[in-house]
């Protein structure tokens, strides 16, 4: 029989290294030994969660970590809180959790509620979208010493004008622009977030910084094409719905509010003049249909014209962006689902990241010979673009200097000469790649930009596993990926495979369909029937809210892994 220390310790090892096998093993034996159950909770199976949270806080764990920990101390918690005293329980705090109204994300309500069980509390779990009445009330009700409440949202989109020779369909010019509505939020949600904290100015100063940003568009493309403003006679619109609402003029709050109910998904015929537009006095304004509050109608065109409703075979959609939307056609059924993947692959909150442009890495690899850098332009390299620092860390996965659950190795984990250990520097605790180093150029990857990648990784996977299971498919059955939108066209398929973010198909499975979304904004702009097709089309696309999947956050943690 192991001494109490030693099982103590055991118990707090198997939790830091996620064993949960072990730990049913090691609380069983120190139940017969007749130790007590509360030190077995607190001094071992607590301590090594406390281990965990330490390692989080120092950038070695990760959110999937963090949840492996927690199974195996929940495993090792169900064996000993049997056999507590109830002397030792009857003073027990009590806790009410929940995640606030306008929000069904729970991974991290979670995580506290595990914590604060283990601690002794009682918790009155609320579940999700909870109103601040229900909150009050339960705390009252329950006497309750400690109030946790829970919120996580986010998706974003840029904005693109096109103009079309309504005559033979040809395309003319084409004008890209940053959504000028910027200046009140950089993505949907705090967009949203101003409408709530404005009211009715707020609505009014959204749309008309859309439309600025729309006429300032549809000038310079007719410019370039050699024809008048005047002569727009239709303006067809794919976005999201939320961009859609603003521009529309269209209360936009209830989409970031469980059960996220837009005004409308359905087709909107509208007068350009009404919404401050640019064109013929008879212009008309057509937002193409959307499926739901995430799945808009930039993906509805998508999916019309890469015809996935009569492809044969069973094929997977994916729009990736700062919020990736993802589409399955299975047997005659379509399945839809959102998650947000953040602006890491688009560049952007990275320590040396930027939008796609002259200067900027756009593929990275890592070997002995050194660091080779392919840069936009060829000229000196400025920063990572998207498919720069998906690149970069499938090479830092690849070659060791990352771990599979998203950790930087440290450089005395390589022996002196090894190339690898040059690659790696201390800041401070922290570790970080060093890419390029040029006078006062520096180009690094921080362990926060792995995990801005792991996350955005993490997310997408996850949506397809889920969409797969919908489906009653494996990967083995899908016979084509598409990857549509602008930013996805740049993103190869190596990077894409390697690190996991798509499931594991051979590469010539892999197509690209460009800016699907313009192109079906292009086909509804010519034709009415295309457009009757396009709102059939949206009804049979089955939406999927992936935070109430059965044991989603569990997925997701899988999901986070290299």
């Amino acid at each position: 029989m192991s001494s109490k220390d030693a099982l103590l310790q055991r118990l707090s090892d198997d939790v830091f290294e996620m064993d949960d096998e072990d730990v049913v093993d090691a609380c069983q034996e120190y139940i017969d030994g007749g130790y007590e159950a509360l030190d077995g909770i607190m001094e071992g199976l607590v301590d090594g969660m406390g281990r965990a949270g330490k390692m989080y806080e120092e950038e070695e764990y990760f959110v999937s970590d963090i949840l492996l920990c927690a199974d195996a101390m929940y495993a090792g918690v169900d064996m000993l809180k049997p056999h507590l005293e109830q002397d030792l329980t009857a003073d027990e705090k009590t806790a009410v959790i929940g995640v606030i109204e306008g929000d069904t994300h729970d991974i991290g309500k979670n995580l506290v509620k595990t914590m604060l069980e283990t601690g002794g509390y009682k918790v009155v779990d609320l579940g999700k979208d909870v109103p601040l009445k229900q909150f009050v009330d339960s705390v009252e009700s329950e006497h309750a010493d400690v109030l946790c409440m829970s919120t996580l949202m986010t998706t974003t989109m840029d904005g693109m004008g096109t103009v079309v020779n309504m005559d033979d369909g040809t395309e003319g010019p084409t004008y890209a622009q940053i959504n000028p509505q910027k200046t009140y939020g950089l993505d949907v949600l705090t967009r949203i977030t101003y409408e709530t904290e404005h009211k009715e100015a707020a609505i009014s100063q959204l749309q008309k910084a859309i439309v600025h940003g729309l006429n300032e568009a549809a000038t310079a493309v007719c410019n370039e094409a050699g024809i008048e403003v005047t002569e727009i006679t239709e303006i067809d619109v794919a976005a999201n719905c939320t961009m859609l609402h603003m521009l529309a003029g269209v209360d936009a709050r209830p989409i970031g509010r469980a059960p996220y109910k837009p005004a409308f998904t359905d087709g909107q015929k509208l007068k350009a003049r009404d919404l401050g537009l640019m064109g013929a006095a008879g212009a008309m304004v057509y937002l193409l249909p959307s499926v739901s509050a995430y799945i808009g109608a930039d993906i509805v065109a998508g999916v019309y014209v890469c015809n996935l409703r009569h492809l044969p075979g069973k094929t997977l959609f994916i729009d990736i962006g700062t919020n990736g939307e993802l589409v399955l056609e299975a047997g005659g059924k379509m399945y839809s689902c959102s998650c947000a993947a953040g602006p890491a692959l688009e560049g952007m909150n990275i320590t040396s990241g930027m939008r796609a442009a002259k200067g900027a890495v756009e593929d990275v690899h890592i070997g002995p010979d050194g660091i080779r850098l392919d840069v936009i332009g060829k000229g000196k390299p400025h920063g990572l673009c998207g498919s720069g620092i998906l690149a970069v860390v499938r090479e830092l996965v690849r070659t060791g200097l990352v771990t599979r659950r998203g950790a930087f190795a440290r450089p005395e984990d390589f022996e002196v000469g090894d190339y690898r250990r040059d690659i790696l520097r201390y800041n401070g605790n922290k570790r970080e790649a060093i890419l390029y180093s040029s006078g006062e150029t520096e180009l690094l990857v921080t362990q926060s930009d792995v995990r801005q990648v792991q996350l955005a990784k993490g997310a997408i996977r996850s949506g397809i596993e889920v969409l797969l299971s919908h489906g009653g498919l494996t990967y083995e059955d899908i016979d084509k990926v598409l990857i549509a939108g602008q930013f996805g066209a740049h993103l190869p398929a190596e990077s894409l495979l390697q690190i996991g973010l798509l499931p594991p198909v051979t590469e010539d499975k892999l197509a690209y369909a460009g800016n699907s979304a313009k192109s079906g904004a292009v086909a509804a702009l010519l034709s009415d029937k295309v457009k009757e097709d396009m709102e059939d089309l949206a009804k049979h696309i089955h939406y999927i809210e992936l935070g109430s999947s059965d044991n989603y956050e569990r997925l997701f943690a899988k999901c986070l892994l290299f």
